[in-house]
């Protein structure tokens, strides 16, 4: 049994999940053989980022959420102003690892999933006008830094109405649970949109993420690369949560964190009037549309986008070589 996950585990950490204790057939010494991975790779517990190295990330976290356009050697070189000794190797794994890369124009500027697995879709909502709520959801990730470590913030909104649908925290970057993300939101709206907009980030263009999709009959919409004007409204929601909240909070662990921000997200939903929303709340919006001349989405292209799935033609990214 141990063999067969061998062959279609690939990197150290899935073999080591794949290893199970207490065993009586096989020990854990013989799985590991089998897994072609040392005892010791098994038993190895990470250590987290140093005090000084979260200390940076927050504050290249600042940095990147006032100028988006800014890469390894901006930020290397704006650091060393500040009097912090890095260099843009530390600030590229920091970067990495944070999910945070330069938005300006040039080569390689969004990286997401490459090979079968992964699949491009056009970006739907250029120039459409939307005039009620579930008619384009948005979705994104972004880091969230506390006192000590760092977590990654995942939530879905609604275009029209600016209505928080879901949000989840997670430590790791995955797939899992921006699907946990996607399948509450659907149970809390009780409804679907009529498109769905992502960046092409590795998570959204996961098979996984785009058979979900495939399977409520939502249409697929993705950012053009390196252009995060595509996805302005989550973008803003990041900027007023950070400034408002995790930037004044020093979060010291998860459960602080996690009540923060549930804490935060409801008042932006029930109680934070916008603007835009002729200084209502999100929920006034999305529950009561009729009061603010919502309705169906009346586009030209409503039956096509409905029958998305009938024609998408979405684009394989290939390995760079």
């Amino acid at each position: 049994m141990v063999a067969k996950k061998s062959k279609s585990l690939g990197t150290v950490i899935q073999k080591r999940a794949a290893v199970e204790c207490g065993v009586e057939d096989i020990g854990v010494k013989r799985q590991c053989e089998l897994l072609s991975i040392s005892r010791r790779a098994f038993y190895y517990t990470p250590q987290g980022e140093s005090k000084y190295n979260l200390k940076l990330m927050r504050r290249m976290d600042e940095l990147y959420l006032n100028r988006s356009a800014l890469g390894v050697g901006m930020m290397t070189d704006i650091l060393r102003l500040e009097g912090h000794q890095v260099n843009p190797k530390r600030i590229h794994r920091l970067m990495k690892k944070m999910g945070i890369k330069s938005l300006a124009p040039g080569p390689h500027t969004s990286r997401p999933g490459i090979g079968k697995q992964h699949n491009i879709y056009p970006y739907l909502l250029r120039g459409r006008k939307l005039n009620g709520p579930n008619q384009v959801w948005s979705i994104d990730i972004t880091y969230i830094p506390m006192n000590k470590g760092f977590m990654y913030l995942v939530a879905i909104i609604d275009w029209w109405s600016r209505y928080v649908l879901d949000w989840q925290l997670s430590n790791t970057m995955d797939v899992d649970f921006c699907l946990d993300a996607l399948h509450a939101a659907i149970a809390h709206a009780g409804a679907t949109p009529l498109i769905f907009n992502s960046d092409q980030g590795s998570q959204f263009t996961s098979c996984s993420f785009i058979d979900a999709l495939r399977g409520i009959g939502v249409a697929c919409s993705m950012d053009g690369r390196g252009r995060y004007l595509d996805n302005i409204f989550i973008e803003r929601l990041w900027r007023s949560f950070k400034t408002e909240d995790i930037y004044l909070k020093e979060y010291e662990n998860v459960a602080q964190l996690y009540e923060g921000t549930e804490s935060w997200f409801d008042f932006y939903n029930y109680k934070r009037p916008h603007l835009s929303l002729d200084r209502q709340v999100p929920n006034t919006w999305y529950r009561k549309p009729h009061l603010y001349e919502g309705g169906p989405a009346d586009w030209a292209d409503l039956e096509l986008i409905k029958n998305f799935w009938d024609h998408a033609k979405p684009k394989v990214r290939k390995t760079l070589r």
